[in-house]
C-alpha cells in the first residue's frame, strides 16, 4: 500500500498506518533525504529478519539503525569517540552514519554485528516525524541486494512488492545517493563507504589526524 507524505499538513494518516505497520511487526518503506529505506522495529528480531528477507540479505550484514536525533545515541551506543561525537553533531540530521559500539544490555537482534550498531539521524522530515513516534528503527536501502537503491516510493515497490506492508511516497529522494559510513569502533575513525558527506568535510570537523588514511569505501 503506498500513502502519499509529502505534505506535513496531510501526512498524518499515512504515519498512522506506517506506525500501527511497525508496532504489529510489519516492514515498511520510508523516505529518507539519501534513499529511500526498508526498515522495521529495531528490537522485534522476527520484524529485522523480515527487513533482511526483503533485501534477500543474510545476517551477515546487519541493518543500520534510524533515530530521531543525537539524544538517542548514549542509550543504544557505549565508549563513542568525541571525534564521533563531532561528527553526529555537525552532521546529523544528515548522509553520515557512524558504526559504534552497542550497548550489550539491549534486547535486539539486528544480526551478526559484533557488537557493533550503525546509526543515523535522516535529514528528512517525514522520517523523522515518523522516527519520533516509532523510536529507533532498523533501515536499509530499499531494494533487492544487487540492484539499484530506490530513489521513489513506486521503485521500491517494484523491487520489494508485497514483502513491505506501507510505503510512504514523499517523491524523489533530495539527495539521490547513499549515506558515507564511518566506523568509530576502532583507535581512528575509518571511512568504508563514501556517500553523501565527503571525507574532505569530515577531515575539516575532526582532523585529518583523526582518519585512517586512505582506505575509502
Amino acid at each position: 500500500m503506498i500513502l502519499p507524505c509529502h505534505d506535513p499538513s496531510a501526512w498524518g494518516p499515512s504515519l498512522d498506518a506506517a506506525v500501527d505497520a511497525v508496532a504489529r511487526g510489519a516492514v515498511i518503506v520510508l523516505p529518507t533525504d539519501t534513499v529511500y529505506g526498508v526498515g522495521a522495529d529495531a528490537f522485534q528480531p522476527d520484524a529485522v529478519a523480515a527487513v533482511l528477507a526483503a533485501k534477500g540479505r543474510g545476517r551477515q550484514m546487519p541493518p543500520p539503525v534510524l533515530i530521531p536525533d543525537v539524544r538517542t545515541v548514549d542509550g543504544l551506543a557505549r565508549d563513542v569517540p568525541q571525534s564521533a561525537r563531532t561528527l553526529m553533531e555537525a552532521c546529523w540530521p544528515g548522509a553520515l552514519t557512524v558504526i559504534v559500539h552497542a550497548q550489550p544490555s539491549l534486547a535486539w537482534d539486528l544480526g551478526d554485528t559484533g557488537g557493533t550498531v550503525a546509526l543515523r539521524v535522516p535529514d528528512h522530515p517525514a522520517a523523522r516525524a515518523l522516527l519520533s513516534r516509532t523510536g529507533p528503527l532498523a533501515v536499509t536501502s530499499a531494494n533487492r541486494t544487487g540492484e539499484p537503491a530506490a530513489t521513489t516510493a513506486a521503485d521500491a515497490e517494484t523491487q520489494l512488492g508485497e514483502a513491505v506492508a506501507v510505503y510512504l511516497d514523499a517523491g524523489d529522494s533530495p539527495l539521490g545517493v547513499a549515506s558515507t559510513i564511518v566506523d568509530a569502533t576502532g583507535e581512528t575513525l575509518r571511512i568504508v563507504r563514501d556517500g553523501g558527506v565527503t571525507r574532505e568535510r569530515i577531515e575539516e570537523l575532526v582532523g585529518a589526524e583523526a582518519l585512517t588514511p586512505g582506505d575509502d569505501g
